[in-house]
């Protein structure tokens, strides 16, 4: 599955590792492999992970209603065979195909693949249930829809080892193979290696595997260039802990189609009209889209296509090599520290497994999306003279007791991290509440109508007039599907749907021991702590798992982490006592892998006999396979975003069950129930199979369970062992032999001697800095810091980052309100400057002089987010002018301020920032942070104190006002030392 946002966050921050992949159409001279990449890069090795390929060729995102999804096996099949041609026509090999299916996974995994299976089925029967109510209603209106295509490619869990659909892909791909390498000439210089689902290990993790051992071989050429296809964004990672310098991920670009567009367009409009101030025909967009659709010919439109090519994008590995040496460039060190780049790109990929990964719960305190990695890096460089060096050491992994990892250093830098966790979650309920009040406004401004009610009262011109009856079928069925999905996009919607909730509430006063009791049932302080330490345990003992798991082979199949939720980074105290020894364990059998991650609506994919033990109130273990589960949203947006609070499978008890059924499988059944090995496949032709042939003919060693070492000057840098298939391939001009991998060796977390390194790209200036999320003041997310110089007379529309000279009546030096008034500005000495300037995006990282004048009300750095009138003075008017030169006059719409640490305001108070829209006016000045206003954990916006859960907008002047639990007006008193006015608060209780 990946990690999510990794890839957007990476090719954003490095751009030039992302290049567009060619694609020519291919001729008979590039079928005979006599041509030129036209990517300019010949590539030796192409790997695909290849349940890539199978999940889009089995489901394809299509939007042209489900006229070109497949209904059989055989279609899914063919939509395979198209996309691994195009894949080979991109990268074009020269050496090596490696297509890899995911086995059976480790323990680890299975708690991440349980849960997504059990929820797509739920998500499956919810969506069935729709569709049928709505074929009911379209029924009682007389019209006409396509009937219900019955197909056996609706379950997309089936896509799991052991099932008869895998099983059959396993065979269909050995013949293509065949087929291609008998008859398609760019084919028979390959050596195709073909592990399947039968062979134990995750695809991606098996190439991975290939390669660290056969770089490990006397002979190996460090200039083997590697391309490996996959969607899984960890790949990446994957690929770093190689240290192949020749090495770049091929994955489809991410886009949204046209009808996405559409409706993504109609939908926002229909969400947020009430703030559009353009106008927007919405019967007129859907009358063109009938008369469309009016037009369309029936025989296109019935006709089956196949899936939608998207094109294709290069992440290349060598590039992001050199991103990582100067971005991670420590700061503060002698020059007799020398950076080890191969080291630091370990603690790299290390550093990011906290951010997210397969195989533990991310911790609460870092999401992507809000700049958790680059929190993570920033404080790896801030803090590694503290720390005292590199976190792991990946040489060192066959050593006893955990030596390649710096336990001491790990909980140094997690703590650090655990540092921010107040300003992360303070500024993260902030945005939930404005989300939150944002669409309460959108509801109550639509009168409650929800967006399901876009197409219910719609009825498409032309369906009843129009002659032809089948067109008018093909419009309806069209219709029913855009409201299938307009439910389905609502229904995940858990802040439309009335079922917010937020028990934790992260960010006010509380929240950790709320977290304990919410998520753990731990009550007292002893059980939190008990509780603490052991999250702590599993989740370092976790770390290390997937540590060895991606730098070397699978450490344990049978562990895994015990718990839905992690731990947070600043609870991690006392990890470098664990225990980090591991068991290793033998890998399930398929049939036990499916019982531990399928759900009961998916027992059809089971044998009978297994199939009971899911279904059958006689069961021993039916406790694992409820019907219904709760999915935990508390603080989430949307449905996938929660926890399937599913029970864990007991190892024992599950292997015990299966044990005694085994017996009651057919031989067909039996067959789908064992361990393989991966199968290698030769055109006869070439010198490496005649060798082998020629080894074989000796008869005492025609016996499947001999093993024939691969000579080095035959193999064509294949290392390791192959064995006769007995079974015949029914092709004579392809060879298939079993194939194994060389005898294990630790890997080499070097980049090998001999490599030769490309031209460099990349220079300081590609480095961008960026502030950390949660030091941006606001909602903003744009994290790139950018400085434009402001002269008179010019316009800024950029960031400043200080303003220690400005003098402001009612703010303060520096002040910098957000909302849409007039600045009121003079300069030193007696400049009488009467220049005029718009700012529409003004930030002030840092006010820390600020003073206001005797008449003002805010004091040093106060920052309201208001809008109304700013004025500004020299520095003569400091600490107590009676006048404020108002000469020059700008306007300004978004200014911010970081840090008001020494803020002393009336009605504010030190640091008070509302998010008011009004006008800010003189008021005598008062000291302290005291009662009228100062800024607490437990805040009210929009009041003189910000209380989580008293949110509202609009001016305020009345800091004493208070109304809990609304969304409404802070009405403020009215006097002759200030102005007010209401804003655009809502006058409701929510």
């Amino acid at each position: 599955m990946g990690v999510p946002s990794f890839y957007r966050w990476l090719a954003t921050k490095y751009p030039k590792i992302v290049v567009n992949a060619v694609e020519k159409t291919s001729t008979e001279e590039d079928d005979e492999g006599s041509t030129k990449n036209p990517n300019g890069i010949e590539f030796d090795n192409l790997y695909l992970d290849m349940n890539g390929i199978i999940h889009p060729c089995f489901h394809p995102e299509q939007e042209d209603d489900q006229v070109n999804s497949p209904v059989n096996y055989d279609e899914v099949f063919n939509n395979i065979y198209d996309y691994i041609d195009r894949i080979l026509n991109i990268v074009r090999p020269r050496k090596l195909l490696y297509m890899a299916i995911d086995g059976v996974a480790p323990r680890a995994k299975m708690n991440q693949q349980r849960s997504r299976r059990f929820r797509n089925a739920k998500d499956r029967l919810t969506i069935e249930e729709e569709e049928d109510r709505l074929r009911k209603l379209y029924e009682k209106q007389g019209k006409a829809v396509k009937e219900k295509v019955k197909s056996n490619v609706e379950d997309s869990n089936v896509i799991t080892p052991g099932t008869e659909f895998m099983y059959e892909l396993s065979k269909k791909l050995q013949t293509y193979i065949c087929l291609r390498i008998a008859n398609h000439p760019a084919w028979r210089q390959l050596r195709v290696i073909f592990s399947d689902a039968s062979s134990p290990g995750e695809g991606e993790h098996k190439i991975m595997s290939f390669i660290r051992l056969q770089r490990t071989c006397e002979g190996y050429d460090p200039n083997t260039s590697h391309v490996l296809y996959g969607l899984d964004a960890d790949l990446i990672m994957l690929a770093l802990a190689t240290h192949e310098i020749h090495f770049s991920i091929l994955r489809e670009v991410t886009y949204l189609s046209p009808v996405k567009l559409l409706m993504l367009g109609i939908f926002l409009h229909h969400s947020f009209k009430s703030n559009l101030s353009s106008g927007f025909d919405l019967n007129r967009v859907l009358e063109d889209t009938a008369g469309k659709m009016s037009s369309l010919d029936v025989t296109e439109v019935n006709k089956r296509k196949s899936p939608v090519k998207k094109p294709y994008q290069f992440l290349h590995v060598w590039i992001l090599r050199e991103y990582l040496e100067l971005d991670l460039k420590i700061p503060g060190m002698t020059d007799i520290f020398v950076p080890d780049i191969e080291r630091l790109i370990d603690d790299f990929v290390f550093i990011c497994f906290f951010a997210g990964n397969d195989f533990l719960p991310h911790m609460p305190t870092l999401e992507i999306h809000e700049g958790a990695l680059d929190l993570l890096m920033n404080v790896y460089k801030e803090e590694f003279k503290n720390l005292g060096g590199y976190l792991v050491d990946v040489q060192r992994i066959s050593e006893k007791k955990g030596c390649y990892i710096k336990m001491k250093r790990v909980e140094k830098f997690i703590l650090a991290v655990g540092a921010y966790e107040d300003k992360i979650f303070k500024k993260r309920s902030a945005i939930h509440d404005s989300k939150m009040r944002r669409i309460l406004s959108n509801i109550q401004a639509t009168d409650g109508h929800e967006e399901e009610d876009l197409f219910h009262d719609v009825d498409l011109p032309c369906s009843s007039g129009s002659p032809d009856r089948e067109k008018h079928i093909v419009e309806n069925t069209k219709m029913l599907k855009e409201q299938l999905k307009t439910y389905t996009r609502e229904t995940c919607d858990v802040f439309k749907n009335g079922l917010v909730t937020d028990r934790v509430k992260f960010g006010s006063p509380g929240w950790k021991q709320r977290y304990y009791k919410c998520k753990f049932s731990a009550e007292t302080e002893d059980e939190v702590e008990k509780m603490r330490r052991n999250l702590v345990e599993k989740y370092t003992k976790g770390l290390c798992w997937v540590l060895l798991y991606y730098f070397s082979d699978v450490p344990s199949w049978i562990w895994y982490y015990p718990y839905h939720y992690g731990p947070f980074a600043s609870d991690m105290k006392g990890l470098s006592s664990t225990d980090l020894i591991f068991k290793k364990g033998t890998p399930f059998k398929p049939f036990d892998q499916l019982m531990a991650v399928l759900p009961p609506s998916s027992a059809h994919a089971l044998p009978a006999p297994y199939q009971a033990l899911m279904k059958d109130e006689e069961s021993s273990i039916l406790d694992f396979y409820p019907c219904d589960f709760d999915t935990d949203t508390d603080g989430k947006r949307f449905l996938w975003q929660g926890t399937c609070k599913l029970p864990f499978i007991n190892e024992d008890r599950l292997l015990f069950a299966t044990k005694n059924i085994e017996k009651e499988l057919t031989e067909e059944e039996a067959k789908r129930n064992v361990e393989n090995l991966d199968q290698l496949f030769l055109h006869s032709s070439e010198n490496f199979a005649s060798w082998i042939i020629s080894s074989f003919n000796d008869t005492s060693l025609i016996n499947q369970s001999n093993s024939l070492k691969i000579d080095l000057g035959q193999s064509g840098e294949i290392y390791g062992f192959v064995r006769p298939k007995l079974e015949s391939v029914n092709y004579p001009d392809v060879v298939c032999l079993y194939y194994e991998l060389p005898s294990f060796v630790m890997h080499i977390p070097r980049v090998l001697t001999g490599s030769t390194f490309p031209e460099t790209v990349v220079n300081e200036a590609d480095i961008e800095e960026r502030e950390l999320w949660h030091d941006i003041y606001g909602y903003h997310n744009n994290r790139n810091i950018r400085s434009y110089n402001r002269t008179e007379g010019n316009q800024s529309v950029g960031f400043r980052n200080s303003c220690p000279d400005v003098v402001t009546v009612g703010g303060g030096s520096g002040w910098n309100p957000r909302g849409r008034g007039r600045a009121q500005q003079s300069f030193p000495s007696s400049d009488s400057s009467h220049d005029q300037s718009r700012s529409r995006s003004w930030w002030a990282n840092s006010c820390p002089e600020t003073v206001v004048s005797k008449e003002g009300g805010g004091g040093r750095g106060w920052s309201p987010r208001g809008r109304g009138e700013v004025q500004h003075s020299s520095q003569g008017s400091f600490h107590g002018s009676d006048s404020v030169s108002r000469n020059d006059q700008s306007r300004n719409r978004y200014w911010r301020t970081n840090s008001c640490p020494e803020v002393v305001s009336k009605g504010g108070g030190s640091g008070w920032s509302p998010r008011g829209r009004g006008e800010v006016q003189n008021s005598s000045s008062s000291h302290g942070s005291g009662s009228n206003g100062s800024w607490h954990e437990d805040q009210t916006r929009g009041g003189g104190a910000w209380r989580r859960g008293s949110t509202t907008r609009g001016n305020t002047n009345h800091p004493a006002t208070t109304n809990n639990n609304s969304y409404g007006k802070f009405w403020p008193v009215k006097s002759k030392d200030s102005r007010f006015d209401s804003g655009d608060a809502n006058n409701s209780r929510w």
